[in-house]
């Protein structure tokens, strides 16, 4: 009877414990999942900006890429790039600059700037706000463009 008696109490701390074990690791992984509800990137907050940004390309070329920085950054990386912008709010703001490829031209895209037409139009908005810098019509990207990577 002894012996019984062991194997049934052996058996149930192995099942708590299994079970125990269990609801640690489900723990764990649900932690991790809810610490970033975002993208888990920097850019998560610029896809408000995609709405706004195919309005202005009048829903025209391929979604080449999404970047997030400040004024600042992009006036020190790309500078003639920054000079074809409107007026510049502090160079703190953040940014969002959502790149198309196709073919465009600055009287076919709202606020187009640069060149007068070119394969690449980069729609420049700030965050938070979504408030249209404009967009630029460029030959060649001023900038590394992905869909989830930043600079």
């Amino acid at each position: 009877m002894r012996t019984s008696r062991a194997r049934t109490r052996r058996t149930w701390r192995r099942g708590v414990g299994g079970i125990i074990g269990c609801l640690l690791a489900a723990t764990s992984v649900a932690e991790c999942t809810t610490a970033r509800s975002d993208l888990g990137t920097s850019v998560s907050s610029c896809f408000h900006a995609l709405p706004a940004a195919t309005r202005a390309v009048h829903m025209q070329g391929h979604l080449l890429g999404v970047q997030q920085l400040t004024l600042g950054t992009l006036q020190r990386q790309a500078p003639g790039f920054y000079r074809e912008l409107a007026a510049h709010p502090s160079t703190d703001n953040k940014i969002c600059m959502v790149a198309f490829s196709g073919t465009f031209e600055a009287s076919s895209v709202t606020d187009g700037r640069g060149r007068s037409s070119g394969h690449l139009a980069v729609v420049v908005s700030t965050t938070p706000g979504n408030h249209l810098l404009g967009t630029v019509i460029l030959s060649r990207p001023p900038l590394r463009f992905g869909h989830s990577h930043v600079l």
